[in-house]
């Protein structure tokens, strides 16, 4: 069974034992997290598709670890105007094991 879900303006399809990299969640490590908004839970012949979101639909996963992406450099170079910057950036994640789906 699987599930197409939304969290941090993102979609991710996920499957029971899947390990997801969502953008930071307010929640401490080894805690339960419930994701409400299901567009689609895909079962063969039994999917079910939302209009947005499928009605009484869950996923459920555990909070493995918060922490910093690896750092990008972002460089910004403006010609023949002797300017250029420099700067460094490291997005916050929430590693998520999914756990159940629940229709």
């Amino acid at each position: 069974m699987q599930a197409i879900i939304v969290t941090g303006g993102k979609q991710y399809t996920v499957a029971e034992g899947d390990v997801i990299y969502v953008e930071k969640l307010d929640a401490a490590e080894e805690t339960a997290v419930t994701f409400d908004q299901v567009l689609a839970v895909l079962d063969g012949k039994k999917s079910k598709f939302g209009k947005p979101t499928v009605k009484n639909a869950t996923v459920g996963g555990k909070v493995l670890k918060n922490g910093k992406g690896k750092k990008i450099t972002v460089f910004k170079y403006r010609p023949k105007k002797d300017s250029k910057s420099c700067q460094g950036h490291r997005q916050p994640y929430t590693k998520v094991q999914i756990e159940t789906i629940n229709v």
